[in-house]
């Protein structure tokens, strides 16, 4: 990210959403050290107030709270709408995700509405493509949600599209790829799988994966999905646009396991375990040269270089043993 962007951010009032949680920790670490008076608005059904740096100011309460988030919106020059039921709290409790995912979303737009925000940026995920039909995934593929969680998350950019057209109101929005790294913790019942897998490595030796562990995704370091949120929430041709933020890179399940294994420096074993409903999307890796050609938006950072970093932090952060030195491949010698 250039220096120019973070800049952009200075002394800029701006509000973020779900900023407890691990990805919105991370984009309200980049805006506090860019000068910007950043509040946090969360309920902490899933963040952690320890995630918020020092510098932010930090509001306890939900975006299905209509009232709050407007007072909250008028203050902000700058909107990050990040707060949200994820995958597995939705299939749990669909109500729920409803009234938080979609109700919460509209509640934030309404109050963008009436008091114009330079830019309300909406972070969207790729599981709304559900299973596709080819392989990488451009924006302007069908959607096919097969969760309740695609459902409403789908559901917020439509609205978001639709108040830009109906209202002109400055949007945009990302499509998250399976964010990973720094800041998700693996004793969070609702991490990723990338955290769960470093745990139950660094703990045992076994990871555990759900069906035959050939299913694929595009995992995306967090660093460069904060970069590319950012982007969205200045660039002027991202305005009314929706991107794919992933790496373009297709990787099984079971090798990221071997991967993590690695990252660890230490052998490991796979055992496979029944899959879950969640567990519904065979193929994921998404086409990212919409957001490359628009935006000037690349990831930065490898996967192997991603567990790396975050293996370190896991162990500086005494959530999983400290790393040993590298296995060696079998083609070192």
């Amino acid at each position: 990210m250039s220096v120019q962007v973070d800049a952009a951010f200075a002394g800029r009032r701006v509000l973020v959403t779900g900023g407890a949680g691990f990805v919105g920790g991370g984009l309200v670490r980049r805006l506090v050290s860019a000068g910007a008076e950043v509040t946090v608005l969360d309920d902490l059904f899933t963040g952690l107030v320890e995630t918020i740096p020092p510098g932010a100011r930090f509001v306890r309460g939900s975006v299905t709270d209509a009232a709050l988030v407007r007072d909250l919106v008028a203050q902000s020059s700058l909107v990050f709408h990040m707060a949200a039921r994820n995958i597995i709290a939705s299939t749990k409790n669909p109500r729920d995700d409803f009234e938080t995912n979609i109700g919460g979303t509209l509640n934030v737009l309404l109050a963008a509405r009436e008091t114009r925000p330079d830019r309300v940026v909406y972070t969207s995920s790729t599981s709304v493509y559900g299973n596709p039909r080819s392989i990488p995934i451009n924006e302007e593929d069908g959607v096919v949600p097969l969760s309740p969680y695609a459902v409403s998350k789908l559901a917020g950019e439509h609205y978001c599209l639709a108040f830009y057209e109906s209202y002109g109101l400055p949007v945009g929005v990302v499509r998250y790829s399976n964010v990973y790294g720094l800041g998700q913790r693996p004793d969070n019942p609702y991490c990723g799988v990338v955290s769960k897998f470093f745990a139950s490595a660094a703990s045992s030796g076994v990871v555990s994966v759900h069906g035959d562990g050939e299913q694929t995704r595009d995992f995306t370091y967090v660093d460069d999905a904060v970069d590319a949120t950012l982007l969205a929430a200045v660039h002027p041709r991202a305005e009314g646009e929706v991107f794919n933020v992933g790496t373009g890179i297709e990787i099984s399940v079971n090798a990221l396991a071997l991967l993590i294994g690695r990252a660890l420096g230490k052998e490991i074993t796979v055992e496979h375990i029944d899959r879950r409903d969640v567990d519904n999307i065979r193929r994921r890796v998404v086409n990212i040269e919409k957001i490359r050609r628009m935006l000037r938006w690349s990831p930065q950072v490898t996967l192997e270089d991603g567990l790396a970093r975050t293996a370190a932090w896991l162990a500086q952060a005494s959530l999983v043993e400290p790393v040993r030195e590298r296995v060696p491949r079998r083609s070192d010698g």
